[in-house]
């Protein structure tokens, strides 16, 4: 075939190609996010305006301003919910961290391939658990009569402790799950880190010093910087969504021991059915939200050069 005819094959548009093609491929994945990510944001944000209980539809739902908010920001039931869900966020995040690092750090090291590959294999289990099924474990290992937590005490002659009945030891319980469930996540974010630093560069800095906490420092610590910043974004509005396994494990008590912020609008909403109080909340946690982000970006994040 002639350098011609080539040429013109080339230029004649394919009959399955069109104008439209690539907004039809990219439809169905458009069409979900607007019903499951942005019509459920509009609807909150338009109801957290109104008075809205589903119980008394005869009264309407009348727009009544930022009233609910007012009613939001008072709540001293609020305040207390969201200080419990920043304690917990203080305990589990340094431990994911710190354990995360330190794996991300073992299986960086050369050598010991096929180990390092299990390795790899294993910390995606926890990932793939979902909450719901991770609070029904949690149930099982902390339960008082047959849990595996009171039988490994009882190794060092401890306990029995009834984990899920005391307020302290159901706060620890739910911490050590979700410590189990993420920090995988961050060894992962991590290992990806440090696969980024220039083996030469890395190599250089081992001869010049001994000191792994001085390599670490100067050398693996900036490829790290945008690793840790997308951990603690992802993790802290993780936490303040956490739902599923707080509420399986403990359903917020004893008390209020675990009653995170999700569970507390979880029972405004669907347990007293004032879903405009409800929605001002869930909106006030989304403001919070990308406040904390764009903290953690300027603070945090720095790129390597």
């Amino acid at each position: 075939m002639s350098q011609a005819a080539t040429s013109a094959a080339r230029r004649k548009p394919n009959r399955g190609y069109g104008r439209w093609t690539p907004a039809l491929f990219l439809a169905p994945a458009v069409l979900t996010l607007l019903l499951i990510g942005i019509y459920p944001t509009i609807f909150a944000l338009v109801t957290s305006f109104r008075r809205y209980n589903i119980t008394r539809p005869r009264e309407g739902f009348p727009f009544v301003g930022f009233e609910n908010y007012v009613h939001v920001l008072t709540d001293s039931t609020f305040w207390s919910s969201l200080f419990l869900t920043a304690k917990f966020y203080v305990a589990v995040l340094p431990i994911q961290v710190v354990l995360g690092l330190a794996i991300a750090l073992l299986l960086h090291k050369p050598g010991m391939g096929l180990l390092k590959s299990l390795a790899r294999v294993t910390l995606v289990v926890p990932l793939a658990t979902t909450y719901a099924v991770v609070g029904l474990v949690g149930r099982l290992i902390f339960n008082r009569d047959f849990g595996v937590a009171n039988q490994a005490l009882s190794v060092f002659g401890l306990g029995p402790i009834d984990w899920l009945s005391t307020q302290d030891g159901a706060f620890a319980a739910i911490v050590i799950m979700d410590v189990w469930q993420w920090t995988p996540f961050c060894a992962l974010i991590f290992l990806a880190g440090l696969s980024m630093v220039p083996g030469e560069i890395e190599e250089a800095a081992r001869l010049e010093t001994s000191s792994k906490l001085a390599l670490l420092r100067h050398v693996q610590l900036p490829y790290l910087l945008p690793g840790l910043t997308a951990v603690m974004i992802l993790r802290s509005a993780d936490v303040l969504k956490l739902f599923d396994m707080v509420f399986v494990m403990t359903r917020g008590g004893p008390g209020s021991a675990t009653d995170l912020i999700s569970i507390y609008i979880q029972r405004v909403g669907f347990r007293i059915f004032d879903l405009g109080t409800a929605s001002a909340q869930a909106i006030l946690l989304l403001i919070l939200t990308i406040i904390i982000s764009r903290l953690y970006i300027r603070l945090l994040y720095r790129e390597v050069h």
